[in-house]
């Protein structure tokens, strides 16, 4: 070995030329991909993949080792190159890349056994990063460290910036983010381009260990990345001066190139490389983890207790979400809460004012709330529940549709939904997330409506994967369920039934109480009317949907507290879509909506139990 400190330098400069080649190579083969991008971080990768990180090839994923995130996941071929150059596959197979039959995509995903979560969506990573980062530190307590880097393009994304202030707050000297900043962006130079002391003047005053280097100097990053791992209290920052398609002559530092394969010129500069290489043969071996993290089984949990209800009384559905919350953490030491300055709303403040521990404040950061969520959830380390009203997690759809991509087990929670909150207005109801979390492919939408059921709810998100999403409500309701009530995903309840009835109304949350008050109306003027509550508005029991609709004679009725699209209505609506004889009237929120009290706004807006009674006399009619 030569070098300082027995580093050897040459054979670090030689792999990042072999990655460079690789990556010319792989997007040659698929004809598209970004090779300049790579370019910019090859001396970077090769000092974090047979230097610094450490890892098991034969175990990419273990709990003990080392993270890495690519927050920019265009440079994906650069990632697959160093994982192939490393051992875990051969070299060979990077020219499959983007094809239909591979898993090595265009933007990485946990299809491959060495992508923790999917990337690419941009300003991203560093929020997963600092959840992984805050697992090991605080939980784990495992000297695995976690690297991620960052592109100078996604450094304009304000997520980011939440993500930097997280881990600065939260001392997580265990983190280090890594910006590549290459000047150029997509379609034109980035807003700082090579202002190094910009971004190192921001980094400090967010309070990281900033670090300044030549991003393409092999021994610049050795001593800063050993610099990072001597540094306690707080995260360390390396700005790394780079150049986009660096070591491509002819095309380094220069626009229009970004996504391009470099086709013949590519063939060229690849024998340009190889010239540079002194030794074709890789010897550097990544360094094996040091010490084992705990074996955690966060599988099989149950609430401490069961619900404990008085029948008549009156709880709010987000009160009983803190009560479960409370109880899963209980009986697991992994069950975590998180939220964003709403917890005395939300009832998460009930798991923390027992376990202080395991209760992560992300403040009001939405986007960075749920990227950490699935960071801490990453590598099966934790059960999370991450809360906040409905209303804010509609700006966090971008992080909830990477945590599906990534095949996240997330559990988030949102109360104040709809305009049942009453005063505080329009920008605080939470009307379109129901359309939001049934978009998402990997989700389960629970949306109980009383206690009992929000208890059994909470304990079987916690068992049950993908995102689950938990729609709670503000005000108190009447306790519905015995105590003992069994609860299934995609199976619902009936409230009431007769042999009698004529219509079938469906409700969730407060609207299935003002649809029970409903049916008390309509059989005091002689029409028996049969109430579904769905429990789960996704997977809906379309089966029973179904069932009882055609045991009234196919007359149903939907009302909701969600805008029309996307809620309780149209999900009856597909279910019955195909079924003959079956008339739906949708009963919704039809405009943006203002302040007043939770009553008067169900009736203003429509959705009160005498607007039920009139629509089941207008669908009888019809």
């Amino acid at each position: 070995m030569k070098g300082d400190k027995n580093v050897d330098i040459q054979a670090l400069k030689d792999i990042a030329n072999k990655l460079r080649i690789d990556s010319i190579v792989a997007t040659n083969a698929s004809k598209s991909g970004h090779p300049t991008s790579c370019a910019s971080m090859a001396e970077i990768m090769s000092v974090l993949f047979f230097h610094t990180m450490k890892y098991k090839i034969s175990a990419p994923k273990d709990p003990s080792a080392d993270r890495f995130v690519l927050s920019k996941g265009h440079a994906a071929p650069i990632l697959y190159a160093a994982w192939a150059e490393a051992g875990l596959f051969p070299v060979d197979e990077l020219k499959n890349l983007r094809k239909l039959d591979s898993d090595l995509e265009g933007h990485p995903t946990p299809r491959l056994n060495f992508v923790d979560v999917g990337t690419g969506s941009l300003g991203q990573g560093l929020a997963v990063a600092a959840g992984m980062a805050y697992v090991g530190k605080y939980f784990d307590q495992t000297p695995y460290r976690v690297y991620c880097l960052v592109g100078d393009g996604e450094a304009a994304e304000g997520s980011i910036w939440e993500s930097l202030h997280f881990a600065s707050h939260y001392k997580l000297d265990n983190l280090v983010v890594i910006f590549d900043v290459n000047r150029l962006g997509q379609s034109e130079p980035t807003s700082l381009q090579h202002q190094l002391n910009v971004y190192d003047a921001r980094l400090k005053a967010f309070g990281l260990h900033s670090l300044v280097v030549d991003g393409h100097d092999v021994s610049e990053l050795v001593k800063a990345f050993d610099e990072a791992a001597n540094t306690s209290g707080r995260p360390t920052a390396i700005v790394a001066k780079t150049f986009k398609g660096r070591g491509f002559p002819g095309i380094e530092d220069l626009d229009n190139w970004h996504g391009k394969a470099l086709g013949a010129e590519g063939e060229k500069i690849i024998k340009v490389l190889q010239s540079q290489i002194k030794n074709n043969t890789v010897t550097l071996k990544p360094k094996p983890p040091t010490a084992e993290a705990p074996k955690v089984h966060i599988g099989d949990i149950t609430l401490s207790s069961p619900p404990s209800y008085k029948p008549g009384e009156q709880v709010a559905t987000r009160l009983a979400y803190g009560t479960a919350l409370k109880k899963i953490a209980d009986t697991n030491l992994r069950v975590i809460a998180m939220d964003g300055d709403t917890k005395n709303s939300t009832f998460s403040d009930k798991l923390r004012n027992a376990y202080p521990e395991r209760y992560i404040e992300c403040f009001i950061a939405e986007q960075n709330l749920v990227g950490v969520a699935t960071g801490v959830a990453c590598r099966d380390r934790a059960v999370v529940f991450a809360s906040t009203f409905a209303a804010f997690f509609t700006r966090t759809f971008d992080q909830i549709r990477m945590g599906a991509i990534s095949q996240s087990n997330i559990n988030l929670a949102g109360s104040h939904c709809g305009v049942s909150i009453g005063e505080d207005g329009p920008s605080q109801m939470g009307l379109e997330d129901l359309a939001l979390f049934r978009s998402v492919p990997t989700a389960t939408v629970f949306y109980p409506s009383d206690a009992v059921s929000t208890e059994r709810a909470v304990e079987l998100a916690a068992n049950t994967k993908g995102i689950c999403y938990i729609r709670t409500s503000r005000p108190n309701t009447p306790i519905l369920y015995p105590n003992d009530e069994q609860f299934k995903v995609g199976q619902a309840k009936i409230i009431r039934e007769s042999p009698k009835d004529r219509v079938l109304l469906i409700g969730a949350g407060v609207t299935l109480h003002e649809a029970v008050a409903a049916a008390d109306k309509l059989k005091a003027e002689g029409v028996e009317a049969r109430v579904l509550d769905p429990f789960t508005i996704k997977p809906l029991d379309e089966e029973a949907v179904v069932k009882h609709a055609r045991a009234v004679g196919g007359n149903v009725v939907v009302v909701e507290d969600h805008y029309q699209a996307g809620g309780v209505g149209e999900a009856v609506l597909s279910a019955v879509a195909l079924v003959r004889d079956i008339a739906v009237k949708h009963v919704y929120v039809r405009e943006v909506p203002r302040s007043g009290p939770p009553a008067v706004l169900l009736d203003k807006y429509g959705i009160s139990a005498p607007h039920i009674v009139a629509a089941a006399k207008a669908v009888l009619k019809a």
